[in-house]
């Protein structure tokens, strides 16, 4: 098992099946696609995607639950990639953060003034949000950290 494997699969979801916009997203073949697939689901030993002859039309109960691990796998190997980025350029870079109206009228403030005077370099951006467009944020990538009062319970890729 890969980390093209695991994009793959991602993307196939995301393209509802369509192997070839898969391919172009991934800016592979298609037959290079399918390959991908097939050896995956020969090393796991279990079909992933429920088929008509050669087109992909779902996933099977193996896919759905693979598909909801592979988010979470590529989603934590960004986060180690912005890690280590963070770490070799400490002191400067970008920190997007999302939080609700309450939170960035009433608590960040003070909060935000004291992390533009001990990293100056940092290009700080707030993007204010609902929780909910604060849950899609955070999963999509575009935010590094997350803030709400409100409990974002039901979400298993996020901590409270």
């Amino acid at each position: 098992m890969n980390f093209q494997q695991l994009r793959i699969i991602r993307e196939t979801v995301r393209r509802n099946y369509n192997l070839t916009e898969v391919a172009n997203a991934l800016f592979t073949s298609q037959s290079g696609v399918s390959k991908h697939i097939k050896d995956l689901e020969d090393e796991l030993g279990v079909e992933l995607f429920v088929r008509r002859g050669k087109r992909l039309l779902g996933l099977t109960e193996p896919g759905k639950e693979l598909a909801q691990i592979v988010e979470r796998m590529l989603l934590d190997a960004g986060n180690i990639k912005r890690l280590a980025q963070q770490f070799s350029q400490r002191e400067e870079g970008r920190l997007v953060v999302a939080t609700t109206h309450t939170q960035a009228r009433y608590v960040l403030p003070a909060v935000v003034a004291r992390f533009m005077r001990e990293f100056p370099k940092v290009h700080l951006v707030l993007h204010q949000a609902n929780p909910a467009e604060i849950v899609a944020l955070l999963n999509a990538g575009e935010a590094d950290l997350g803030i709400a009062t409100e409990a974002v319970e039901g979400v298993p890729t996020l901590a409270s």
